[in-house]
């Protein structure tokens, strides 16, 4: 009978690891999905190029061998003002993400113009990593403009040419492109099929709406809107991605272009709108990310069976974690990041043999070290991993038993050389451990635990954690309450 339940579980937990693998396959299709739909780069500190796509490669007309190891100046146009370049490396010094529209060169001269976001990215220990650029092109359309201007300020063509000229340049720009026109008051005094189409609206409908009304209502909090018209009003562009709502309340995402139009005496009399619909990128990256987080748990929960032990218990050690982050000061991503990183803390233990996983008795000296050897394991499970969950969680399962006095293994970090990630994982799954049934122990009541943690303050555990912990208990408690066994 025995034997049979053993096969049973292995069946099951062999099922898991198959249904993770086929997670982690469709994981990396998606991604080659985003980077086929986009074009980025990476650069270092001093804007030298360390990566590129091959979308990157075919816009710039060079190849990768001569692109990687040149500065980023090497697809600038002359035309460029410097100043925007100036503005741009002040802002992502800065830690912000900067975004705007870059007029660059091709190998062979020919120009080409991009909607560029590049966004500093950083170690979990908060040093410097990269510069990321995620580029739109928008060639097509700046030529449009251009051709547009010049053939409007022509001499030699009569009115009538010209409006004939305008009207197959507008012709061509509806068929791939929602657009809306404002006023300065931002009410919609025409509106495209494409985007009655995308909103939903007629445009009936939609003349004489302000336009900030069919935002999503999170950029109205935020000012945005009145952040958009005030750099409008000032006659500067402005391009963002945003969130809207159509006529029947779901929601949709545009990469929107914002174009004050003037007079020929400089006045402000319209705000143009070219909107580009990015719902199903933006969706196919929530879909990766949230792909990511079951694969974590599911994965966390295979080692915690592995041990015999409530899949409950990561998440009750993640909701802990997210608790006492929080509580520490930690911003909401990186809570965030830790709650979901958190359940694979113990997963080393599926490289554990089950007669030291699962022994009743106390470990000999020999047993001790083969079981000290899951944090390893974990880390090397996880390290090469790029996605932030998985590298947060490579972390975890290395340091999370790390103790504050470095009598903690498997480096014999001392205080906060500790990530603050390890530092708190270690609390909320000693915490949880204690107080459930393990196949060496009996669940220790509360008492007992607290009196354990106030003694390993400054030890085990960082004394600033503890005292937040014990601060509030009740919190911790209703946790544990509400994910009972």
């Amino acid at each position: 009978m025995e034997i049979l339940e053993y096969k049973r579980e292995f069946e099951e937990l062999s099922q898991k690891l198959r249904d993770a693998q086929e997670k982690i396959y469709h994981l990396e299709q998606f991604k080659k999905t985003v980077e086929e739909a986009s074009i980025f780069s990476i650069t270092d500190a001093d804007g030298i190029i360390t990566e590129v796509n091959k979308n990157f490669e075919e816009i710039s007309g060079y190849t990768r061998e001569e692109l990687l190891g040149s500065p980023h100046n090497l697809v600038r146009h002359e035309d460029m003002p410097k100043e925007v370049f100036k503005e741009m490396w002040k802002t992502i010094k800065a830690g912000k993400i900067w975004r705007g529209m870059v007029k660059n060169k091709r190998k062979d001269g020919r120009a080409y113009y991009v909607i560029s976001e590049i966004t500093p990215i950083y170690n979990l220990d908060g040093s410097f990593k990269e510069y990321i650029g995620i580029r739109t092109d928008v060639t097509e359309l700046e030529e449009y403009k251009n051709l547009l201007r010049h053939e409007l300020d022509s001499k030699s063509e009569n009115l009538e040419d010209n409006l004939y000229y305008t009207s197959q340049y507008e012709d061509a720009i509806n068929s791939i492109t929602a657009v809306i026109k404002t006023d300065t008051n931002n009410s919609i005094t025409y509106a495209n099929k494409k985007f009655c189409d995308l909103s939903g609206y007629t445009l009936q409908e939609l003349i004489g709406k302000n336009c900030s009304d069919l935002r999503h209502h999170k950029h109205r909090d935020s000012k945005l809107c009145e952040q958009i018209a005030q750099r409008l009003s000032q006659r500067f562009t402005a391009n963002h991605i945003l969130t809207n709502v159509a006529k029947d309340g779901s929601e949709y995402i545009t990469n929107t272009l914002f174009y004050p139009m003037l007079r020929r005496d400089g006045e402000v009399i319209e705000y143009l709108q070219i909107m580009h619909d990015v719902t199903e990128i933006f969706e196919l990256n929530e879909e990766i990310i949230n792909t990511q987080k079951e694969v974590v748990l599911t994965m966390g929960a295979i080692g915690e069976t592995r041990s015999q032990e409530t899949g409950l218990h990561v998440k009750r050690v993640a909701e802990y974690s997210y608790l006492l982050a929080k509580l520490v000061g930690l911003s909401e991503n990186e809570a965030s990041l830790l709650k979901q990183a958190s359940p694979m803390h113990d997963i080393g233990k599926v490289g554990i043999p089950d007669s030291i996983l699962n022994k009743p008795g106390k470990l000999t000296s020999e047993e001790f070290e083969i079981m000290k050897s899951h944090a390893m394991i974990g880390y090397e499970m996880l390290k090469h991993s790029n996605r932030p969950i998985l590298r947060a969680s490579a972390q975890v399962a290395l340091t999370h038993h790390e103790k504050y006095d470095g009598s903690g293994y498997p480096q014999g970090l001392r205080a906060e050389d500790i990530p603050i990630y390890g530092r708190i994982t270690a609390i909320a799954d000693v915490f949880d451990a204690l107080g459930h049934d393990r196949c060496y122990k009996k669940a220790w009541e509360l008492e007992r635990i607290l009196d354990l943690f106030k003694q390993e303050s400054g030890k085990h555990f960082d004394p600033n954690l503890i005292d937040l912990f014990f601060e509030n208990l009740d919190k911790f408690l209703s946790i544990r309450d509400n994910f009972q066994d």
